[in-house]
């Protein structure tokens, strides 16, 4: 498996960034890692040998995304500030790695990728895919949170508005164009029912529901009472789904 290690600078954030990539061909999927996670967690769980198949025989390539969640959805700070600074990352991550991995992974500039993450990477991964569907048209979100209120500590904004998917696909005309591409693209999300996962399973739920409403197409998947928010089951469900959607 080719790997590769980067570090960059990020005009919006004021710092230099790093990220790897994994694999020499097929579809080009950013991975963003759990809560307060870095760039390479995936690689230190063993995430990747996991589907060391599918990127050997050049069906996926990987770019794993760099945090900067304890400025942001972990901190306790001024939520202004907070979600300014997340807005900052997303930019990061549209305008200027999103560019560079393309052109490192060989694709054309206006190639369609694939966002995939666990937990709060889970939460980052639907939030770029809803938010930009002419960027990405597959998403694997696992025991995610998409219901961001909690972290807002009692103040909203634009910047918390366009990073809480329960609440601008709930206030998403049912006629809205991204309707039709969320249609044309590949959406899984999915959460286990057991220890640690309620606050998850819900959060899916609300947003299934909101889905359902608008009629944007989706696979949203509940697993057992025994599947618990740790790595153990979400690389049971990586394998499971990811053959699926390349």
């Amino acid at each position: 498996m080719q790997i590769r290690y980067f570090r960059e600078y990020s005009h919006y954030l004021d710092r230099f960034m790093e990220f790897k990539m994994y694999g020499h061909a097929g579809k080009l999927c950013f991975v963003f890692p759990c809560q307060d996670g870095r760039f390479f967690e995936w690689e230190d769980r063993g995430m990747f040998e996991l589907v060391k198949d599918l990127i050997e025989e050049g069906r996926i390539q990987f770019c794993t995304v760099d945090s900067i969640d304890k400025e942001t959805w972990s901190s306790f700070g001024d939520t202004h500030h907070r979600m300014w600074l997340q807005e900052c990352w997303v930019q990061y991550i549209m305008e200027e790695l999103v560019p560079s991995a393309l052109w490192k992974a060989g694709l054309p500039q206006d190639e369609k990728c694939m966002t995939l993450g666990a937990s709060m990477g889970g939460t980052h991964a639907a939030n770029l895919f809803f938010r930009f569907p002419d960027r990405f048209d597959k998403v694997l979100g696992i025991s995610g949170v998409y219901d961001m209120n909690e972290y807002f500590h009692g103040v909203y904004d634009d910047n918390c508005y366009n990073n809480d998917p329960c609440a601008y696909l709930t206030g998403m005309d049912p006629s809205h164009p991204y309707i039709q591409k969320y249609n044309d693209s590949q959406i899984i999300l999915t959460v286990g029912q057991g220890a640690w996962e309620d606050v998850c399973k819900n959060s899916l739920q609300k947003l299934s529901k909101i889905l359902y409403e608008k009629g944007i197409h989706a696979w949203i998947d509940f697993w057992g009472y025994d599947v618990n928010h740790d790595w153990p089951w979400w690389e049971v469900m990586l394998r499971y789904f990811l053959p699926k959607m390349v």
